[in-house]
């Protein structure tokens, strides 16, 4: 027999899918940014080569962004989020499974195209290595953080830039060391296990914090 958890993942990643959040359309965008970048700096090789750790994870942070503001509205004007309010299962644990859902729909698809962009940008075998190992540590981090602007705009009509706003400043940190790792990887001064270690370190935190953060926007909106 389903447990109530798992069936409420396979609802969620269907619903990521299909309503505002599907990862083909953020790996449009994602490769959108990535081509235009060589118009506005030029086709420079070794410039390219030394942007393209960032350039790539600023394309994945707003390519994120595309589809945290359906996170929860979706619930919302079903009556779905009532029912995670009056259900079983804890608030926060259902958030939790919500944006592990959104991740495999839309950070999922990311990690997979970001190789096939990197080449674009002239990256090397262990740059690419190094993007795809700090996205696949980051972007939880980053949906995580993003549920939390999702949950406080979950009332306000077209709050996506609303949310955007409260997101970007929260995610600077996961950019910071993300990039860092990234660059280190690829032959940087600084050991590439320094910036990725406190990468890790930054999704466990938002792991444990941003789910509770998440529920209590939810409670207090539905107040």
């Amino acid at each position: 027999m389903t447990s109530p958890l798992f069936a409420l993942f396979l609802r969620e990643w269907r619903i990521a899918r299909r309503i505002g959040g599907s990862g083909a359309m953020g790996v449009v965008f994602f490769l959108t940014l990535v081509v235009i970048v060589p118009f506005a700096v030029g086709p420079d090789p070794n410039l390219l080569a030394r942007i393209g750790p960032a350039v790539l994870w600023i394309a994945a942070l707003l390519a994120s962004l595309l589809a945290f503001d359906r996170l929860f509205q979706a619930d919302a004007e079903d009556g779905s989020l009532d029912l995670l309010h009056l259900g079983d299962t804890p608030l926060e644990l259902a958030v939790l499974i919500k944006c592990a859902a959104h991740w495999m729909a839309t950070g999922l698809p990311l990690i997979v195209a970001a190789p096939f962009l990197g080449l674009m940008l002239q990256q090397e075998r262990m740059a690419l290595l190094g993007v795809v190992a700090t996205l696949l540590v980051g972007t939880p981090a980053l949906t995580l953080i993003g549920a939390i602007g999702a949950a406080a705009t979950v009332t306000v009509r077209r709050g996506g830039l609303l949310m955007a706003l409260l997101v970007l400043p929260l995610t600077i940190p996961v950019l910071i060391f993300g990039v860092s790792a990234a660059e280190a990887a690829a032959g940087g001064t600084v050991p590439f296990f320094s910036p990725f270690a406190i990468l890790c370190a930054i999704t466990l935190v938002a792991v444990a914090l941003c789910p509770f953060a998440a529920a209590a926007a939810l409670r207090h909106l539905g107040e």
